[in-house]
Protein backbone atom coordinates (compact mmCIF):
# COMPACT_ATOMS: atom_id res chain seq x y z
CA UNK A 1 0.00 0.00 0.00
CA UNK A 2 1.08 3.64 -0.39
CA UNK A 3 1.09 5.94 2.98
CA UNK A 4 -2.50 7.57 1.45
CA UNK A 5 -4.15 3.75 0.85
CA UNK A 6 -2.70 2.87 4.35
CA UNK A 7 -4.35 5.67 6.06
CA UNK A 8 -8.08 5.47 4.00
CA UNK A 9 -8.30 1.44 5.21
CA UNK A 10 -7.15 2.63 8.44
CA UNK A 11 -10.13 4.84 8.71
CA UNK A 12 -12.28 2.81 6.93
CA UNK A 13 -11.84 0.29 9.72
CA UNK A 14 -10.24 -1.94 7.54
CA UNK A 15 -6.52 -3.70 8.20
CA UNK A 16 -4.18 -2.19 6.59
CA UNK A 17 -1.01 -4.05 4.97
CA UNK A 18 0.71 -2.17 8.62
CA UNK A 19 0.08 0.34 11.13
CA UNK A 20 -0.31 3.63 9.73
CA UNK A 21 2.04 5.85 11.27
CA UNK A 22 1.91 9.67 11.54
CA UNK A 23 4.08 12.00 13.45
CA UNK A 24 3.91 15.60 12.69
CA UNK A 25 0.47 16.00 10.64
CA UNK A 26 -1.27 18.19 13.29
CA UNK A 27 0.17 20.77 15.93
CA UNK A 28 -1.30 17.61 18.81
CA UNK A 29 0.47 14.51 16.82
CA UNK A 30 4.36 16.05 16.51
CA UNK A 31 7.73 16.06 18.17
CA UNK A 32 9.63 18.67 19.61
CA UNK A 33 12.40 20.58 17.62
CA UNK A 34 15.18 18.94 19.75
CA UNK A 35 13.66 15.14 19.50
CA UNK A 36 13.68 16.12 15.18
CA UNK A 37 17.12 17.49 15.26
CA UNK A 38 18.77 14.49 16.71
CA UNK A 39 16.61 11.40 14.76
CA UNK A 40 17.51 13.27 11.69
CA UNK A 41 21.27 13.61 12.66
CA UNK A 42 21.25 9.93 14.00
CA UNK A 43 19.35 8.46 11.19
CA UNK A 44 20.54 10.45 8.15
CA UNK A 45 23.68 12.60 9.15
CA UNK A 46 24.26 15.73 7.82
CA UNK A 47 25.66 17.59 10.63
CA UNK A 48 24.91 21.32 8.78
CA UNK A 49 20.90 20.64 8.28
CA UNK A 50 18.90 23.10 10.61
CA UNK A 51 15.07 21.53 11.29
CA UNK A 52 12.26 24.57 10.86
CA UNK A 53 10.57 25.32 13.72
CA UNK A 54 6.35 24.78 12.15
CA UNK A 55 4.71 25.46 15.19
CA UNK A 56 6.71 28.26 17.61
CA UNK A 57 4.31 27.93 20.65
CA UNK A 58 5.20 23.83 21.04
CA UNK A 59 8.06 24.54 19.25
CA UNK A 60 7.50 21.70 16.75
CA UNK A 61 9.89 20.51 14.43
CA UNK A 62 9.17 20.16 11.05
CA UNK A 63 9.74 16.23 9.63
CA UNK A 64 10.94 16.65 6.33
CA UNK A 65 10.09 14.35 3.41
CA UNK A 66 13.19 12.64 3.42
CA UNK A 67 13.04 12.08 7.61
CA UNK A 68 9.22 10.80 6.82
CA UNK A 69 10.37 7.99 4.07
CA UNK A 70 13.46 7.17 6.72
CA UNK A 71 11.29 6.31 9.72
CA UNK A 72 7.88 4.83 7.76
CA UNK A 73 5.90 7.90 8.71
CA UNK A 74 3.11 7.81 6.65
CA UNK A 75 1.05 11.18 7.06
CA UNK A 76 1.05 15.26 5.62
CA UNK A 77 -0.54 17.89 7.11
CA UNK A 78 -1.81 21.17 5.84
CA UNK A 79 -1.92 23.58 8.29
CA UNK A 80 -3.08 27.32 8.04
CA UNK A 81 -0.71 30.32 7.19
CA UNK A 82 -0.24 31.40 10.70
CA UNK A 83 0.97 30.01 13.78
CA UNK A 84 -0.13 30.27 17.64
CA UNK A 85 2.00 33.45 17.68
CA UNK A 86 0.98 35.10 14.63
CA UNK A 87 3.94 34.47 12.65
CA UNK A 88 4.09 32.94 8.78
CA UNK A 89 6.27 30.58 8.18
CA UNK A 90 8.89 32.48 5.63
CA UNK A 91 11.77 34.33 5.92
CA UNK A 92 13.44 31.34 7.94
CA UNK A 93 16.33 32.22 10.18
CA UNK A 94 18.72 30.56 12.51
CA UNK A 95 18.53 29.94 16.11
CA UNK A 96 19.84 28.02 18.75
CA UNK A 97 17.80 26.90 21.95
CA UNK A 98 19.03 26.74 25.78
CA UNK A 99 19.94 22.91 24.79
CA UNK A 100 22.62 23.76 22.25
CA UNK A 101 19.91 22.64 19.12
CA UNK A 102 20.08 24.47 16.49
CA UNK A 103 16.97 25.14 14.38
CA UNK A 104 15.50 27.57 11.73
CA UNK A 105 12.36 29.91 13.09
CA UNK A 106 10.17 32.19 10.98
CA UNK A 107 11.83 35.57 10.23
CA UNK A 108 8.71 37.21 12.69
CA UNK A 109 10.26 34.73 15.35
CA UNK A 110 11.21 38.10 17.36
CA UNK A 111 12.46 37.93 21.19
CA UNK A 112 13.74 39.81 23.74
CA UNK A 113 15.68 38.69 26.97
CA UNK A 114 13.19 37.98 30.40
CA UNK A 115 13.87 39.07 33.83
CA UNK A 116 14.64 34.90 34.55
CA UNK A 117 16.98 34.86 31.46
CA UNK A 118 13.88 32.97 29.47
CA UNK A 119 12.65 34.73 26.46
CA UNK A 120 9.41 37.11 25.91
CA UNK A 121 7.84 36.33 22.43
CA UNK A 122 5.64 38.88 20.63
CA UNK A 123 2.51 38.46 18.69
CA UNK A 124 2.93 38.49 15.37
CA UNK A 125 6.58 39.47 15.88
CA UNK A 126 6.00 42.99 16.80
CA UNK A 127 7.74 44.20 19.75
CA UNK A 128 5.38 47.33 20.28
CA UNK A 129 2.77 45.31 21.52
CA UNK A 130 2.86 43.27 24.96
CA UNK A 131 4.59 40.02 24.97
CA UNK A 132 2.31 36.94 24.52
CA UNK A 133 4.92 34.26 25.54
CA UNK A 134 7.65 33.16 27.99
CA UNK A 135 10.04 30.31 27.79
CA UNK A 136 11.82 30.33 30.94
CA UNK A 137 15.46 29.51 31.02
CA UNK A 138 16.52 26.24 30.13
CA UNK A 139 13.15 25.18 29.06
CA UNK A 140 11.89 23.83 25.65
CA UNK A 141 8.64 26.09 24.95
CA UNK A 142 6.49 28.79 25.36
CA UNK A 143 3.79 29.72 27.94
CA UNK A 144 0.93 31.92 27.08
CA UNK A 145 1.09 35.03 28.99
CA UNK A 146 -2.13 36.72 29.70
CA UNK A 147 -3.22 40.17 29.10
CA UNK A 148 -6.21 40.13 30.69
CA UNK A 149 -8.09 43.52 30.00
CA UNK A 150 -10.60 44.80 32.89
CA UNK A 151 -13.44 43.16 33.08
CA UNK A 152 -16.67 45.17 33.27
CA UNK A 153 -19.16 43.01 33.44
CA UNK A 154 -21.86 45.52 31.71
CA UNK A 155 -19.95 45.86 28.82
CA UNK A 156 -19.11 42.60 28.26
CA UNK A 157 -19.31 41.80 24.24
CA UNK A 158 -19.23 38.53 22.26
CA UNK A 159 -17.61 40.43 19.47
CA UNK A 160 -14.67 41.03 21.55
CA UNK A 161 -14.19 37.38 22.16
CA UNK A 162 -14.39 36.71 18.11
CA UNK A 163 -12.34 39.27 16.80
CA UNK A 164 -9.96 36.42 15.57
CA UNK A 165 -12.15 34.61 13.68
CA UNK A 166 -12.95 36.11 10.40
CA UNK A 167 -13.63 34.57 6.70
CA UNK A 168 -10.34 33.47 4.74
CA UNK A 169 -8.56 36.78 3.29
CA UNK A 170 -6.88 36.35 -0.37
CA UNK A 171 -3.68 35.85 1.25
CA UNK A 172 -4.97 33.00 3.37
CA UNK A 173 -6.40 31.68 -0.26
CA UNK A 174 -3.38 31.72 -1.73
CA UNK A 175 -2.01 29.58 0.51
CA UNK A 176 -4.02 26.96 1.09
CA UNK A 177 -4.58 26.83 -2.71
CA UNK A 178 -0.51 26.79 -2.75
CA UNK A 179 -0.78 23.71 -0.13
CA UNK A 180 -3.26 21.51 -2.28
CA UNK A 181 -0.41 22.41 -4.84
CA UNK A 182 2.28 21.31 -2.42
CA UNK A 183 0.24 17.97 -1.48
CA UNK A 184 -0.10 17.34 -5.09
CA UNK A 185 3.30 16.51 -5.29
CA UNK A 186 3.04 14.65 -1.67
CA UNK A 187 0.15 12.24 -3.18
CA UNK A 188 1.06 9.19 -1.98
CA UNK A 189 1.30 10.84 1.94
CA UNK A 190 -1.63 10.68 4.16
CA UNK A 191 -3.01 13.64 3.98
CA UNK A 192 -4.81 16.15 7.07
CA UNK A 193 -5.98 19.50 7.37
CA UNK A 194 -6.19 21.18 10.23
CA UNK A 195 -9.24 23.06 10.30
CA UNK A 196 -9.17 26.93 11.12
CA UNK A 197 -11.15 28.41 14.04
CA UNK A 198 -13.54 25.71 14.25
CA UNK A 199 -11.79 24.48 18.15
CA UNK A 200 -14.98 25.74 20.58
CA UNK A 201 -13.26 27.13 23.55
CA UNK A 202 -9.53 25.57 22.96
CA UNK A 203 -7.78 27.19 26.35
CA UNK A 204 -4.89 27.33 24.29
CA UNK A 205 -6.21 29.92 21.62
CA UNK A 206 -8.75 31.62 24.47
CA UNK A 207 -5.53 33.91 25.61
CA UNK A 208 -5.01 34.96 21.94
CA UNK A 209 -1.26 35.09 21.40
CA UNK A 210 -1.43 35.85 18.11
CA UNK A 211 -3.28 38.92 18.75
CA UNK A 212 -1.04 42.34 19.54
CA UNK A 213 -4.23 43.47 22.35
CA UNK A 214 -6.86 40.75 22.61
CA UNK A 215 -10.12 42.04 24.17
CA UNK A 216 -13.12 40.13 25.93
CA UNK A 217 -12.88 37.55 28.41
CA UNK A 218 -8.84 36.28 27.92
CA UNK A 219 -7.82 34.62 31.34
CA UNK A 220 -7.86 30.93 31.47
CA UNK A 221 -9.54 31.04 35.05
CA UNK A 222 -11.97 33.32 34.36
CA UNK A 223 -12.94 31.88 30.69
CA UNK A 224 -13.91 28.58 32.47
CA UNK A 225 -15.52 30.15 35.35
CA UNK A 226 -17.46 31.87 32.49
CA UNK A 227 -18.34 28.53 30.89
CA UNK A 228 -20.91 28.18 34.26
CA UNK A 229 -21.82 31.47 35.07
CA UNK A 230 -21.61 33.36 31.34
CA UNK A 231 -22.99 30.90 29.41
CA UNK A 232 -24.86 32.87 26.92
CA UNK A 233 -22.25 34.88 26.68
CA UNK A 234 -20.02 31.64 25.84
CA UNK A 235 -22.89 30.67 23.61
CA UNK A 236 -23.39 34.47 21.58
CA UNK A 237 -18.99 33.99 20.93
CA UNK A 238 -19.59 29.79 19.81
CA UNK A 239 -21.90 30.84 17.27
CA UNK A 240 -20.15 33.55 15.79
CA UNK A 241 -17.20 31.60 15.85
CA UNK A 242 -19.76 28.43 13.98
CA UNK A 243 -20.88 30.51 11.38
CA UNK A 244 -17.11 31.85 10.37
CA UNK A 245 -15.99 28.25 10.53
CA UNK A 246 -18.83 26.57 8.31
CA UNK A 247 -17.68 29.44 5.46
CA UNK A 248 -14.64 29.15 5.83
CA UNK A 249 -14.55 25.25 5.66
CA UNK A 250 -16.85 25.22 2.87
CA UNK A 251 -14.38 27.37 0.69
CA UNK A 252 -11.56 24.82 1.91
CA UNK A 253 -13.37 22.03 0.80
CA UNK A 254 -13.49 24.00 -3.00
CA UNK A 255 -10.10 24.17 -2.56
CA UNK A 256 -9.08 20.98 -1.39
CA UNK A 257 -11.62 18.40 -2.71
CA UNK A 258 -10.54 14.76 -2.04
CA UNK A 259 -7.09 15.33 -1.18
CA UNK A 260 -7.55 15.42 2.64
CA UNK A 261 -8.54 12.24 4.25
CA UNK A 262 -8.75 13.36 7.84
CA UNK A 263 -10.05 16.89 9.19
CA UNK A 264 -8.73 18.12 12.97
CA UNK A 265 -11.89 20.39 13.89
CA UNK A 266 -10.75 20.85 17.50
CA UNK A 267 -8.12 20.39 20.07
CA UNK A 268 -10.27 21.58 23.09
CA UNK A 269 -9.55 19.51 26.30
CA UNK A 270 -12.57 18.16 28.10
CA UNK A 271 -10.12 16.02 30.43
CA UNK A 272 -7.90 15.28 33.25
CA UNK A 273 -5.96 13.03 34.45
CA UNK A 274 -8.61 11.72 36.71
CA UNK A 275 -12.03 12.39 35.06
CA UNK A 276 -13.59 14.82 32.70
CA UNK A 277 -13.01 18.56 33.26
CA UNK A 278 -16.66 19.40 32.44
CA UNK A 279 -19.91 17.24 33.23
CA UNK A 280 -21.89 15.15 30.81
CA UNK A 281 -24.79 17.57 30.73
CA UNK A 282 -22.60 20.63 30.10
CA UNK A 283 -21.14 19.38 27.08
CA UNK A 284 -24.33 18.71 25.56
CA UNK A 285 -25.45 22.16 26.88
CA UNK A 286 -22.36 24.71 25.52
CA UNK A 287 -20.14 22.08 22.87
CA UNK A 288 -22.35 19.32 21.64
CA UNK A 289 -24.52 21.17 19.00
CA UNK A 290 -21.88 23.27 17.78
CA UNK A 291 -19.51 19.95 17.39
CA UNK A 292 -22.39 18.13 15.57
CA UNK A 293 -23.53 20.86 13.24
CA UNK A 294 -19.43 21.58 12.23
CA UNK A 295 -19.21 17.49 11.89
CA UNK A 296 -22.81 17.45 9.98
CA UNK A 297 -21.32 19.89 7.64
CA UNK A 298 -18.18 18.47 6.76
CA UNK A 299 -19.39 15.03 5.99
CA UNK A 300 -22.45 16.29 3.55
CA UNK A 301 -19.74 18.21 1.62
CA UNK A 302 -16.95 15.98 1.57
CA UNK A 303 -15.17 12.61 2.70
CA UNK A 304 -13.36 13.81 5.12
CA UNK A 305 -13.47 12.10 8.44
CA UNK A 306 -13.47 14.36 11.72
CA UNK A 307 -10.65 14.55 14.25
CA UNK A 308 -11.55 15.59 18.17
CA UNK A 309 -8.50 16.32 20.57
CA UNK A 310 -9.06 15.84 24.18
CA UNK A 311 -6.36 15.12 26.44
CA UNK A 312 -7.05 13.11 29.47
CA UNK A 313 -10.27 10.72 31.28
CA UNK A 314 -12.50 11.41 28.87
CA UNK A 315 -14.37 8.05 28.77
CA UNK A 316 -17.57 9.14 30.02
CA UNK A 317 -17.93 11.74 26.97
CA UNK A 318 -17.25 9.02 24.44
CA UNK A 319 -20.94 8.60 23.47
CA UNK A 320 -21.53 12.07 23.09
CA UNK A 321 -18.65 12.46 20.88
CA UNK A 322 -20.02 9.68 18.62
CA UNK A 323 -23.25 11.26 18.53
CA UNK A 324 -21.87 14.65 17.87
CA UNK A 325 -20.44 12.86 14.97
CA UNK A 326 -16.46 12.68 15.25
CA UNK A 327 -14.65 9.45 13.32
CA UNK A 328 -11.65 10.05 15.09
CA UNK A 329 -10.02 10.27 18.82
CA UNK A 330 -6.95 11.82 19.90
CA UNK A 331 -4.46 11.30 21.77
CA UNK A 332 -6.15 7.99 23.27
CA UNK A 333 -4.77 9.08 27.03
CA UNK A 334 -4.55 5.56 28.09
CA UNK A 335 -2.56 6.49 31.45
CA UNK A 336 -5.79 8.51 32.46
CA UNK A 337 -8.48 6.76 34.53
CA UNK A 338 -11.40 5.21 32.88
CA UNK A 339 -8.77 5.03 29.20
CA UNK A 340 -7.59 1.30 29.64
CA UNK A 341 -6.30 0.70 25.86
CA UNK A 342 -8.22 -2.85 25.42
CA UNK A 343 -11.95 -1.85 27.13
CA UNK A 344 -11.57 1.41 24.65
CA UNK A 345 -11.00 -0.56 21.58
CA UNK A 346 -13.50 -3.06 22.37
CA UNK A 347 -16.40 -0.59 23.29
CA UNK A 348 -15.74 1.80 20.73
CA UNK A 349 -13.31 0.45 18.06
CA UNK A 350 -16.09 0.07 15.94
CA UNK A 351 -16.87 4.12 15.98
CA UNK A 352 -13.70 5.96 16.07
CA UNK A 353 -10.52 5.50 14.70
CA UNK A 354 -7.99 5.83 17.71
CA UNK A 355 -5.18 8.11 16.65
CA UNK A 356 -2.78 8.17 19.41
CA UNK A 357 -2.39 6.25 22.44
CA UNK A 358 1.27 4.47 21.14
CA UNK A 359 2.99 5.31 24.07
CA UNK A 360 2.65 7.46 27.02
CA UNK A 361 5.11 10.36 26.62
CA UNK A 362 4.84 11.34 30.29
CA UNK A 363 6.40 8.60 31.80
CA UNK A 364 7.64 5.63 29.32
CA UNK A 365 9.00 7.74 26.66
CA UNK A 366 10.49 10.95 28.73
CA UNK A 367 11.70 8.31 31.74
CA UNK A 368 11.45 4.86 30.79
CA UNK A 369 14.13 2.59 28.85
CA UNK A 370 14.11 1.67 25.63
CA UNK A 371 13.74 -2.00 26.18
CA UNK A 372 10.17 -0.44 28.00
CA UNK A 373 9.30 1.84 25.05
CA UNK A 374 9.35 -0.98 22.69
CA UNK A 375 7.38 -3.32 24.83
CA UNK A 376 4.69 -0.20 25.41
CA UNK A 377 4.41 0.69 21.19
CA UNK A 378 4.49 -3.31 20.35
CA UNK A 379 1.12 -3.71 23.24
CA UNK A 380 -0.56 -1.18 21.89
CA UNK A 381 -0.40 -2.03 18.32
CA UNK A 382 -1.47 -5.68 18.88
CA UNK A 383 -4.21 -3.56 21.33
CA UNK A 384 -5.44 -1.00 19.15
CA UNK A 385 -4.58 -2.10 15.61
CA UNK A 386 -6.59 -5.27 15.28
CA UNK A 387 -8.92 -5.35 12.53
CA UNK A 388 -7.36 -1.73 11.37
CA UNK A 389 -8.84 1.77 13.03
CA UNK A 390 -5.86 2.73 14.37
CA UNK A 391 -3.45 5.41 13.24
CA UNK A 392 0.38 5.01 15.57
CA UNK A 393 1.17 8.24 17.25
CA UNK A 394 2.22 8.85 21.15
CA UNK A 395 -0.03 10.31 23.42
CA UNK A 396 0.25 13.84 22.21
CA UNK A 397 3.44 15.58 20.94
CA UNK A 398 6.88 13.75 21.86
CA UNK A 399 8.53 16.43 24.43
CA UNK A 400 12.00 18.18 24.25
CA UNK A 401 13.30 15.88 27.03
CA UNK A 402 12.59 12.60 25.53
CA UNK A 403 15.95 10.71 25.45
CA UNK A 404 17.11 9.48 21.86
CA UNK A 405 17.67 5.93 22.45
CA UNK A 406 13.73 6.06 23.33
CA UNK A 407 12.83 7.57 20.22
CA UNK A 408 14.68 5.11 17.87
CA UNK A 409 12.96 1.97 20.12
CA UNK A 410 9.78 3.57 19.63
CA UNK A 411 10.71 3.38 16.07
CA UNK A 412 12.38 -0.30 16.04
CA UNK A 413 9.61 -1.33 17.47
CA UNK A 414 6.83 0.19 14.65
CA UNK A 415 9.07 -1.59 12.11
CA UNK A 416 9.21 -5.04 13.82
CA UNK A 417 5.46 -5.37 14.47
CA UNK A 418 5.52 -4.78 10.35
CA UNK A 419 7.04 -8.02 9.76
Amino acid sequence: MTSRQRLAATLNHETPDRVCVDFGATPVSGMHVSVVHALRQRVLGDPDWRVKVIEPYQMLGEVDDELREALGIDTVGLWGRTSMFGTEGRDWKEWELFDGTPCLVPGAFNLTPAPDGGWLMYPQGDQTAPASGHMPRGQYFFDTLIRQEPIIEEALDPADNTEEFGLLSEADIAHWEARADWYDQHADAGCVLVAPGAAFGDIALVPAPFLRHPRGIRDVEEWYISTAIRRDYVKAVFERQCEVALANLLTLADIMGDRVQAVMVTGTDFGTQRGPFISVDAYRDLFAPFHQRVNEFIHERTGWKTFIHSCGSVRALLPDFVRAGFDILNPVQCSAVDMDARALKREFGRHFTFWGGGVDTQKTMAFGTPLEVYREVSERVAVFGEDGGFVFNAVHNVQGNTPLDNVQALFRALSDSAE
